[in-house]
């Protein structure tokens, strides 16, 4: 009888091991010391967004952390062939012939589990919003509340490392742009509660616009590249054109081997690949991986999303004098004027960011645009993007 209870109560101190090994903590406590949660397994009650360029995690009472970024990058693990994901994401990486020293990380797998809960979670935030704008670019039709359990990456800086000439020496971060300092790497979600994003004061300005043109083939990248080139030699001179030009030219021609390399596909999930040395060589030693869901950018959106993450290829890999270290709320505050700019030229009427946040409207008064464009950015950095300044 003795024996029995001495293993009873190793199987129970087991079980209780097991499950102290769950950390609950909160988006907004990750986010003030993503370090001190790495490799941990953590339960986060959150609300998750699927946007253009993110797929984050936010705080269910408390949106903004009051830290430049304000969310936690979301990932399936490898292998998990999700729907969900940002529209358009880049990643930088040490290329084959980087030349500074870097060791990648070494991670726990982890298993997803697929359940009903999961499924529907997935299936919610690949939903498109589809009506309204003719031009709604990473639109999804809800958010999700849900408590989710994963594996917590996170670094104390997720920003690029630098030598004294501003060459990127370093990696951290996770996400569009490398920009989050912590992910979570999905094992399992439950208490899935779906609110429809409303959208309805941005589909009454915006009715009667023109349905998007659709394409879903592989090669279409390629055109786009090519009218993003052509649309950004087409602007009037000044600023918006330079940085438009720079942005376009990050892709080079069709088999110029530039460092950046375009791909169609859903980015939802941690791939070791990522963080490690490329498997390619870059002019500069670093590769700018940027990542296309077709299935969400049609037509001529997607010439758009080309240009968006062109202007965080060049802004990266050849910063401005003093803005080496610019952070997420300025590169975003840049890629999408660019972007809006460049749609207005290609006789674009309206342009809308997930949330429902119009950031063009053809019909604004000209003295007015500039206001109207910087107030409705500014409100999408702050409350959709979860980016402080």
């Amino acid at each position: 009888m003795k024996r029995y209870l001495i293993v009873a109560c190793l199987f129970l101190g087991f079980v209780c091991g097991l499950y102290a090994q769950v950390v609950d903590t909160t988006v907004c406590d990750v986010v003030k010391n993503p370090a001190a949660f790495d490799g941990k397994i953590v339960r986060i009650k959150g609300t998750v967004v699927a946007g253009f360029d993110e797929f984050v995690i936010k705080d269910a009472t408390n949106p903004n952390c009051g830290y430049p970024v304000n969310a936690i990058w979301l990932a399936y693990p490898q292998g998990a062939k999700g729907k969900a994901g940002p529209a358009a994401m880049l990643v930088v990486q040490p290329a084959r012939n980087f030349t500074g020293k870097y060791t990648p990380p070494t991670r726990t797998a982890v298993t997803l589990d697929k359940s009903k809960d999961f499924k529907q979670f997935d299936s919610l935030l690949a939903q498109r919003h589809e009506k309204g704008a003719d031009m709604c670019l990473g639109c999804t039709r809800y958010e999700v509340a849900a408590t989710l359990v994963g594996r917590l990456d996170g670094v104390a800086d997720a920003t690029l490392q630098r030598d004294a000439l501003g060459k990127i020496v370093g990696f951290g971060g996770f996400g569009n742009m490398n920009a989050y300092p912590a992910r979570l790497v999905l094992q399992s979600v439950s208490d899935v509660t779906p609110k429809e994003i409303d959208f309805s004061k941005n589909d009454e300005e915006t009715r009667g616009a023109p349905a998007e043109e659709e394409s879903g083939s592989q090669f279409y990248l390629y055109d786009a590249i090519a009218a993003a080139q052509k649309t950004a030699d087409a602007l009037a001179a000044g600023p918006a054109k330079n940085a438009a030009v720079k942005a376009a030219g990050v892709y080079g021609m069709q088999g110029e081997h530039t460092g950046v390399f375009a791909s169609s596909g859903t980015a939802n999930e941690a791939s070791a690949k990522d963080e490690e040395l490329g498997t390619k060589d870059s002019p500069d030693g670093v590769l700018f991986n940027c990542t296309f869901n077709l299935d969400s950018l049609q037509g001529d959106a997607l010439t758009r999303a080309l240009m968006h993450m062109g202007v965080h290829v060049s802004e990266l890999r050849n910063p401005a004098p003093r803005a080496e270290n610019a952070p997420p709320y300025i590169l975003e505050s840049h890629a999408w004027l660019v972007t809006a700019v460049s749609a207005f030229y290609n006789g674009q009427k309206f342009l809308t960011l997930p949330g429902g946040y119009l950031i063009w409207d053809g019909n604004w008064p000209p003295a007015q645009r500039d206001d109207k464009m910087g107030a409705a950015l500014k409100d999408f950095l702050a409350n959709e993007a979860l980016l402080g300044q």
